[in-house]
């Protein structure tokens, strides 16, 4: 089912906010937050965010990071992360408190971009020469991280040590190229299954802690699958954001809800989004 029918150039990010019991997502292009409610333009790129309170959230920008206040539309730096010819992409907040977020050039350069983790006053990077950031989720209990290079086609694991900071060199977790697919966000439920947002395959498949496929959810009429993430009262409904960034007109209007953001209840159980520790 359409959640909310605005279409976006570039749909990312959709976050569930646990004390508001609200869906934010982000128009990247567009460069706009928005909630069912309302929506906040911005004059820089923004793509991602991990809350702090009921009011704040921390947000991922083409800058950098910074603090947004909902109800005043305040702003409030962070940290600077990137250059002029790089934004942000995916990111998420992990167990421990901190922020992952993924750079990557305007262009899609190849290895422009890098995987950052901002924790308890420091931002740092953590892995380099990335074209396109992608599938930043976290194993419910903490002690790994998934990641993606989606043109690499290859989904990664690292183990994470008790601040979360990672450990070890990370290992390919999934190798979704031999299969010819894109992986682009993903985020891990209760059960420690992966959903992946699958781009240009029109659906978010879920996969086993171990790898192996267990079935897939389709968005119809919107090829260009972005990102899940989980919420609702319950954390039963799977929201899934999408695009229209490449589509000319003839493909837009073969695919209708593209851009649309997509609402399935009842596909599993979520975890609730970790509280951003300043």
């Amino acid at each position: 089912m359409i959640y909310d029918s605005r279409p976006c150039e570039l749909g990312e990010g959709p976050l569930w906010h646990p004390l508001r019991n609200e869906l934010f997502w982000f128009d990247i292009l567009n460069r706009t937050l928005h909630s069912r409610a309302t929506s906040w333009p911005f004059e820089i790129h923004v793509s991602a965010a991990g809350w702090i309170s009921r009011d704040e959230l921390l947000i991922a920008s083409e800058t950098g990071l910074f603090r947004f206040n909902l109800a005043t539309a305040a702003r409030t730096p962070v940290a600077t992360v990137g250059t002029a010819q790089t934004r942000s992409n995916d990111g998420r907040a992990d167990r421990q408190g901190g922020f992952w977020f993924g750079t990557m050039g305007k262009k899609a350069e190849k290895g422009a971009g890098a995987i950052w983790r901002w924790h308890r006053g420091e931002v740092r990077q953590l892995f380099k020469d990335i074209s396109i950031p992608n599938s930043i989720c976290f194993t419910p209990d903490g002690r790994a991280a998934h990641f993606s290079d989606t043109p690499q086609g290859k989904v990664m694991k690292v183990a994470l040590d008790a601040e979360g900071w990672p450990q070890g060199e990370p290992q390919v977790w999934h190798d979704f190229d031999r299969a010819g697919l894109n992986p682009d966000g993903a985020v891990i439920d209760a059960e420690g299954r992966f959903w992946n947002a699958q781009w240009g395959e029109g659906r978010v498949a879920c996969y086993a802690p171990d790898g192996a496929f267990l079935q897939a959810v389709e968005t119809p009429g919107a090829p260009q699958t972005s990102c899940p993430a989980f919420g609702g009262d319950d954390l039963s409904t799977l929201f899934v954001t999408t695009a229209l960034e490449h589509m000319d007109a003839e493909a837009r209007a073969k695919h209708p809800t593209s851009g649309q953001v997509f609402a399935f209840p009842g596909i599993g159980k979520g975890l609730s989004e970790p509280q951003v520790s300043l």
